[in-house]
């Protein structure tokens, strides 16, 4: 009998109202980010027929509301372990975002650095975004990996190369530029947006993508979608048409799949 590798994820979440992430492997089952109440997050893990009691960790990549409201509910409810940066912690305790978690419950995960979760590897590594120190993450195990790029403004060569062939990935795809630019946002929040430490636009995340897919890639999930500047079949066609122009081919070799902010992905291999 063939030993079963790789792991399973589904995106519970991605949308700019609130994002969250779900990995198992045999022997842990870890959430990123909880950026919805408590109890649309227990929703999100029965839609995948999975209970939230089993969760062993939940990794914070920033400290803005769309990735950490649910974070403390979890937390005390069912004594998560949960990990961020140091600076990351200090802007979420100095402002008390969450209310009270228990030192003991609460760990540094620091940029840059590999941790080791039972049989999975996870590697950290800086984005360009307007919070503290924000992070995101690759999951690796058995040669196969998983990449989540969403919350930044651009996509440097360093990022670039840790990102790189990795079996699937989630891609930020926040907004479409013309949409934003007439859209009902004041004028300074979309300056921000579309800063170096804002947002990836449908295009920016087009190119991203083709710019770190190897032979590896098989999936990219379309990620943190804005519900006022953008459109889900938009970025759709936006990183099908670049794909198909760059010689990828979107329909046999690299899947283009969407996400919701209300529905869990189902559970995939990888």
């Amino acid at each position: 009998m063939i030993e079963n590798t790789g792991f399973k994820y589904s995106i519970l979440a991605s949308g700019s109202t609130g994002n969250s992430f779900y990995v198992e492997t045999p022997q842990k089952k870890i959430l990123v980010d909880a950026g919805l109440s408590g109890k649309k997050i227990e929703s999100l893990m029965d839609e995948i027929g999975r209970d939230i009691h089993d969760v062993d960790a939940l990794l914070i990549t920033h400290e803005h509301s769309d990735h950490i409201k649910g974070m403390g509910v979890l937390a005390r409810k069912y004594g998560m372990e949960v990990y961020a940066n140091a600076e990351t912690w200090s802007e979420i305790d100095g402002k008390n975002m969450v209310g009270k978690i228990a030192p003991e419950q609460k760990h540094i995960f620091e940029m840059g650095k590999t941790l080791t979760f039972g049989d999975i590897d996870i590697e950290s590594f800086g984005v360009s975004h307007d919070a503290i120190a924000p992070q995101f993450y690759r999951f690796m195990k058995d040669g196969k990996s998983f990449v989540l790029l969403t919350d930044t403004g651009y996509v440097n060569d360093r990022m670039r190369g840790i990102i790189e062939n990795a079996d699937g990935y989630l891609m930020e795809s926040n907004h479409e530029v013309e949409m934003l630019r007439n859209g009902p946002y004041p004028w300074a929040t979309k300056q921000r947006i579309l800063s170096d430490r804002g947002h990836l636009s449908n295009e920016d995340g087009a190119e991203v993508a083709f710019n770190v897919l190897g032979n590896q890639t098989k999936r990219i999930f379309l990620g943190h979608l804005s519900l006022h500047n953008n459109i889900k079949e938009l970025a759709h066609m936006t990183m099908d048409g670049y794909l198909q122009q760059h010689d990828v081919d979107t329909k046999r070799e690299v899947h283009i799949i969407d996400t919701s902010h209300e529905h869990a992905s189902r559970l995939f291999d990888i």
